[in-house]
């Protein structure tokens, strides 16, 4: 008994080391997941001007709340998006534009903050330095044509961006980044395929601009190779977030079939825990996965059809062991044959951030899939 305990803490010890070596990177800082409900909450709660009570945003459904904005006026439903943006632009459930209006808000509030801070002489270069980089940030959000379906600055901040008609839309599609993401850099310019908003936008154009496609950077993301990308707490948080995404979308929009959820590296570990059902979600992707979270397909919701982009040869993801010990590792390889994942091909792609890059036979899988045709 003790030689085999013994055995396992030796190679959980391999597998810590194993995947903190992965691609040379060095172990990173731990992160704290943001959790719970929105900014302004406590006020949103005790908010009586309607003469109703407001759903409370710690625990209403999202379906409560869609039923909630869909008995007011549309000046009632206005007022409350002005007195408390950054809780109407996060609330799931309710209406797309009323978001889209309260994000903008909140947006500019913040922006506003950030310049103040700028120039505040009590605090110091590095501050107005983070300030001012803030404050670009948001100002480049508020841009004409942005639509912002959701948007949290506390910690390094979320955000959710749509890119095209998502209350028009047949199809809809959600991509789930992986490490490294936050409101700053979703949608950076280098490495422009390996950011939710890059890989949002690509399958917008590879659908013929008829999908409407978000990029869904909603949860606290690891930094770095470290034990935040080997362990699970992030994903846990992040699918939960996921989870109550993907309910009010379905229930406050209306395409053919609920949205193909696309998932990237970490981001199908947060897939994985979340296990979208069939009012969730048609169908799940992952590329360069490093595992789910789950021994394989049949622990997920088998009504939902499951995809596992085959990993390129230049992938580094493929250098991190298929493991879960002690907390540590996402379990099997979702490409393996015996996970139960149907394959899609990913010729064309190079690198670990490529699967979307246009040309790639990845990508015009996923946009197969997110149209609903065959992606055989």
């Amino acid at each position: 008994m003790l030689l085999r305990f013994r055995r396992t803490l030796a190679a959980a010890a391999i597998t810590a080391v194993t995947l903190l070596g992965a691609g040379g990177w060095a172990a990173a800082d731990s992160q704290t997941p943001v959790t719970g409900p929105p900014p302004g909450s406590a006020a949103w709660v005790a908010d009586t001007t309607l003469g109703v009570r407001l759903p409370d945003p710690a625990g209403a459904a999202p379906a409560e709340v869609a039923d909630f904005f869909a008995a007011l006026p549309a000046a009632q439903r206005e007022a409350l998006a002005v007195r408390h943006p950054q809780v109407v632009g996060n609330l799931d459930g309710a209406p797309v534009p009323l978001r889209y209006r309260a994000n903008a808000l909140a947006l500019g509030e913040e922006l506003g903050k950030e310049r103040a801070r700028a120039g505040d002489p009590a605090l110091t270069g590095r501050d107005h330095e983070a300030a001012r980089a803030r404050a670009e940030r948001y100002q480049g959000l508020l841009a004409d044509g942005r639509q912002i379906l959701a948007f949290d600055p506390r910690g390094r901040g979320t955000v959710a961006e749509v890119y095209g008609d998502l209350a028009g839309a047949r199809h809809t599609a959600v991509v789930v980044p992986g490490s490294d993401i936050d409101l700053m850099s979703f949608d950076r310019a280098r490495d422009p395929y390996g950011t939710p908003a890059g890989m949002a936008r690509a399958l917008y154009e590879a659908t013929g601009r008829t999908a409407a496609v978000i990029a869904w950077a909603g949860y606290t993301t690891p930094v770095g190779v470290g034990l935040d990308a080997a362990a699970e707490d992030l994903a846990e948080a992040g699918a939960q977030r996921l989870g109550r995404f993907l309910t009010g979308l379905a229930r406050t929009t209306s395409p053919q079939a609920p949205a193909t959820v696309l998932c990237h590296s970490y981001g199908s570990v947060v897939c994985g825990l979340a296990a979208p059902g069939p009012a969730q979600a048609s169908g799940v992707v992952v590329l360069g996965s490093p595992g789910m979270g789950v021994p394989d397909a049949a622990a997920l919701d088998p009504r939902v059809p499951l995809w596992a982009t085959d990993r390129n040869g230049s992938d580094w993801i493929g250098d991190v062991p298929h493991v879960s010990l002690l907390g540590l590792g996402h379990g099997a390889d979702p490409t393996g044959d015996g996970f139960g994942a149907r394959h899609l091909p990913s010729t064309g792609s190079h690198g670990h951030t490529g699967y979307f890059a246009p040309g790639t036979v990845s990508l015009a899988r996923f946009a197969d899939l997110t149209l609903g045709r065959p992606a055989g």
